[in-house]
């Protein structure tokens, strides 16, 4: 087994603030000394993932996960201790010191591994095709064709396949690669009795990255007309998940956390083409629709998602469904207006960055607006049944808006086309908000029913007597101290841990007792 010597160990952690790398991960909010945030290890609604700074360790008051920013790194990637260690060390840009032996990895199966390293080897070839061989060019002049500078070719490790059945194949035995676990993966396409071929030859090739920038995968387009599928992404398998991986995620994020807003595309070239063109917080589905495994993801980097997709009747359908999804996780959704016939590459290729930033980004609608867009081609507006279910179907919308302001400023709108009293609009509106409010209730009654039953029956004792001492703890500060001090995080219930992690949170700050302020 390899080890790294104590010393080192430390002065990685050092050169590793907890708070900088939790924040990769997870959207943290200073309370008092420490930040919260929610979990990354378990689904919950209510922020029990606190991160203490001065300590430089992590603990969930709800699933009981904690330790270092290593433990972390360990949990999060699923890494050994070394591994977690010498990734950290090359962020921290620390040398360590190893001690040879058997080398340890990440704990992914042998076979994956063997994938990734095949991975590595082609985005290596197919790039170094595209850029410097006759047998690339053809991949080159699209890029080029479509306004692509070398450097960004170079960042996005864009590539070519020859369209030469068994040249992959070929390399990768070369390499020192057994063909078989290639073929089951996806990598190489399999023929009785003949050698296996490439699945992407004769298409431009985009490396998809995860997470941390490794190479988990390909998208890929073909360049000849009557090719089909036009665009074709490596098979499905342990590493590659269309429905989690997010395009580009991995040199985007930090620039989400900076400006806090994240730019949602369709297609490869849209990001390309943004990123290019100084729009760095910027990813893209696998060519899917978005999923809520994606939508939580980007939810715990960012609150506003801009989603920015073609301006054809499709990716609008598209957007609506994104939009959804993403307000369903709990975020701030806008979407962005492309005139006609453009999708956002053709925009920026057009009109340039500054026009995409001012028109599409920054005049980006919220999301009434677009619904209200969105919904006319769905009516007749010209017929009289067709538009006031056109309007009843947006009020059922502007319902489950909180800010009154805002629904009056939507009120106003509706009532200037159609011609509407704003108090009868507004006697409208209240029937659907009553409506909303008891649909939340039932939704929110379903998933406490099962404390709602546990209530009914005779608690047991520690459970009434945690109860009683918070209620202390909320009255006084000293109180709170000695229970710091002695309990620390262990109560017994759950939502008991997160009630004391917040009131430890508030008397940093506060001296009065928390009931005064209720």
């Amino acid at each position: 087994m390899n080890s790294i010597p104590k010393e080192d160990v430390d002065v990685v952690i050092k050169a590793n603030d907890i708070v900088e790398v939790v924040s990769e991960y997870v959207q943290l909010k200073k309370s008092g000394r420490n930040y919260f945030g929610l979990c990354p290890f378990h689904n919950e609604n209510t922020p029990s993932f606190s991160v203490a700074e001065d300590k430089q360790i992590f603990y969930c008051f709800g699933c009981q996960k904690g330790g270092d920013v290593v433990t972390y790194i360990m949990e999060m990637e699923g890494y050994s201790f070394i591994d977690a260690v010498k990734y950290l060390a090359d962020r921290g840009g620390v040398q360590l010191s190893l001690v040879d032996s058997e080398k340890e990895g990440p704990r992914i199966s042998d076979e994956s591994q063997n994938v990734i390293s095949a991975y590595g080897w082609l985005t290596k070839l197919y790039h170094h095709l595209l850029r410097f061989a006759k047998d690339g060019k053809d991949g080159y002049q699209y890029f080029k064709n479509r306004g692509i500078s070398d450097e960004t070719i170079d960042t996005f490790k864009l590539g070519f396949a020859p369209n030469k059945s068994e040249f992959t194949a070929s390399f990768l035995e070369k390499k020192g690669f057994h063909l078989q676990p290639l073929i089951k993966a996806g990598v190489l396409l399999d023929r009785e009795n003949e050698q296996p071929i490439d699945r992407f030859r004769g298409r431009i090739i985009f490396p998809i990255r995860n997470h941390l920038g490794i190479t988990v995968g390909f998208g890929a387009r073909t360049l000849l007309k009557d090719d089909t599928p036009k665009y074709l992404n490596s098979a499905e398998s342990e590493l590659f998940k269309k429905n989690t991986l997010l395009f580009n995620f991995d040199l985007a994020k930090k620039h989400i956390r900076k400006l806090n807003e994240v730019i949602l595309f369709e297609g490869y070239m849209d990001v390309i083409s943004s990123y290019q063109a100084g729009f760095k917080n910027c990813v893209a589905t696998m060519g899917t629709s978005l999923t809520e495994y994606q939508a939580k993801l980007l939810k715990r980097y960012v609150d506003t998602i801009i989603i920015c997709y073609d301006s054809d009747r499709a990716g609008q359908e598209g957007a609506y469904r994104a939009a959804k999804i993403l307000q369903g996780v709990g975020c701030s959704v806008k979407v962005g207006l492309l005139q006609d016939g453009m999708d956002p590459d053709s925009f920026i290729q057009e009109y340039g960055a500054k026009q995409f930033e001012n028109q599409v980004i920054k005049g980006s609608d919220t999301f009434i607006t677009f619904y209200m867009r969105y919904l006319r081609d769905k009516y007749a507006l010209n017929q009289e049944d067709d538009r006031i279910r056109y309007i009843q179907a947006v009020l059922k919308e502007i319902a489950k808006i909180k800010s009154v302001i805002e629904r009056e400023h939507y009120l106003k709108i509706i009532q200037d086309e159609f011609k509407i009293s704003l108090d009868a609009l507004q006697q409208e509106l209240s029937r659907y908000v009553t409506v909303e409010k008891r649909e939340q209730k039932k939704h929110q009654t379903k998933k406490t029913d099962v404390h709602f039953k546990e209530d009914i029956k005779l608690r047991p004792a520690y459970h009434n007597a945690e109860r009683q001492l918070l209620a202390y703890m909320m009255q006084d500060k000293t109180i709170t101290s000695k229970v710091q001090d002695d309990i620390g995080a262990r109560f017994n219930i759950d939502a008991h841990k997160i009630i004391a992690t917040h009131l430890y949170a508030f008397y940093e700050d506060c001296d009065t007792p928390m009931s005064v302020h209720f």
